[in-house]
């Protein structure tokens, strides 16, 4: 008998201004089990999802390690799969990259030891099955990430944030579609608003690591938040008001949550004292920037 153990932060894509490139894992975590057995597929799921989330090969957990296992020309094992789902469903929180990085993480503990996955194949088989790699690169490997595709494939910078950053999520009610927020992109856009946001990601990547009190003039954004708006008017007003106040708020990822990204934990909560009076459904989640990213627990043992 073989148990994988894996664990997954969230993370939220974007970051204002570096739309589908930079990405920040966070400090709340899914964590997924794969345990051999003697015979088929089960699944044990508990917390967000546990009433909707496929129990069959139609699984996204599943769906990954099948992928990972044909690219070695291996057959899954008969296991048993079982998930602590916290990170919030459909929320701009990377829920689905997790699903996937925990996917990919469990079949690289499986295949052990008689393969042993690199980083790039990480990274290149759940950007297979993710699409995009802005938010599986940092549930991956932790951090602030800058991800981007080549005619190789995808690839990945990871960056240490600033000891500063003091990263609050502010999580809606109300799910959101990211492939509904998608369709509301333009496929062009101006040219100074490019230009805009070219100098707003780079100045982002400053502020981020270097420093963060030119994080409010760094999360202006002219690509992605302004067209989607309508599709999320209460993320929309959230940000307008916070912002105002002097917070550097975001959509995060496809939304409808919203990310500050303040320079200290004194302003932090000062914005979640706002919230709590001026939008008091939304819950506050304080977290703290991960570092590590996935982590993998491999147990051997006989079965019962």
């Amino acid at each position: 008998m073989t148990n994988i153990l894996v664990k997954i932060p969230a993370t939220s894509a974007n970051l204002g201004p570096g739309f589908d490139t930079l990405g920040m894992a966070l400090s709340y975590y899914d964590q997924f089990e794969a345990q051999t057995i003697d015979s088929g597929l089960e699944f044990e799921i508990h917390g967000e999802g546990e009433k909707d989330i496929p129990r069959d090969q139609s699984n996204l957990i599943y769906q990954t390690i099948k992928l990972v296992f044909s690219k070695f020309d291996k057959q899954v094992p008969a296991i048993k799969i079982t998930c602590h789902n916290n990170i919030p469903h459909g929320r701009g929180m990377g829920s689905s990259g997790a699903a996937v990085a925990g996917g990919v993480m469990l079949a690289a503990g499986l295949l052990l030891p008689e393969i042993e996955l690199t980083e790039q194949q990480l990274l290149d088989f759940a950007t297979e099955i993710e699409g995009h790699p802005d938010n599986v690169a940092p549930a991956l490997f932790g951090g602030l990430t800058i991800a981007w595709n080549d005619e190789s494939g995808p690839h990945h910078k990871k960056l240490t944030v600033h000891r500063g950053v003091s990263p609050l999520v502010l999580v809606p009610p109300n799910q959101m579609s990211t492939k509904l927020a998608r369709s509301l992109q333009p496929e062009s856009v101006p040219h100074t608003d490019a230009v805009f946001n070219v100098s707003r990601s780079a100045l982002l990547v400053a502020a981020l690591t270097q420093s963060p009190e030119l994080l409010f003039a760094a999360t202006e954004d002219r690509l992605h938040q302004n067209y989607r708006a309508s599709a999320m008017p209460e993320t929309s007003k959230l940000i307008e008001a916070l912002r105002a106040e002097g917070h550097p708020a975001v959509v995060s990822g496809a939304g409808p949550s919203v990310l500050v990204l303040e320079d200290d934990p004194v302003h932090r909560l000062e914005a979640m004292r706002f919230v709590a009076k001026e939008f008091s459904t939304w819950n506050a989640m304080p977290l703290a920037v991960d570092f590590k990213g996935a982590s993998l627990e491999r147990q051997l043992g006989s079965g019962s």
